[in-house]
């Protein structure tokens, strides 16, 4: 068996298609100068990722202040034969403060904890990238 796999850069589109097929990620933010990153639930609107979080969560701090820059992950790994996918999008996060908008998307944004997470954010992609990795083809 050939344990060699390949990396493939993928397109943009691509990359916010996969994103969009998923509905857990993980977005990456400072807390006191270190990298933090949480699960979250995620859905894309109209080319903008949109995640619940807490308003315990440090990154709503963050957001109140400023427009901060974050990263968001998500991936599909299929550990037995380490084949799958993984995108990163990069941003400025807001919250979402229309209050029609923010019904919507809590309503289609499950997060599936005690923890009740009543902050919606936006994360507008300046950058998406995205690998899939597949075996490595036979000669």
């Amino acid at each position: 068996m050939d344990n060699r796999r390949m990396l493939e850069e993928l397109p943009r589109q691509e990359a916010l298609r996969l994103l969009a097929s998923v509905t857990m990620g993980r977005v990456v933010f400072t807390q006191r100068t270190l990298p933090a990153i949480p699960p979250v639930p995620h859905i894309l609107d109209e080319g903008d990722v949109i995640i619940r979080t807490s308003l315990t969560t440090p990154i709503v701090g963050t957001t109140e202040q400023s427009d901060p820059v974050v990263a968001y992950e998500a991936d599909e790994i299929d550990a037995d034969t380490r084949t799958g996918w993984s995108v990163v999008v990069t941003g400025v996060a807001q919250p979402v403060r229309d209050p029609l908008d923010r019904a919507r998307y809590e309503a289609l944004l499950d997060c599936g904890a005690d923890d009740p997470a009543d902050c919606v954010l936006r994360i507008r992609p300046e950058i998406a990238t995205g690998l899939r990795v597949t075996p490595y083809p036979e000669n």
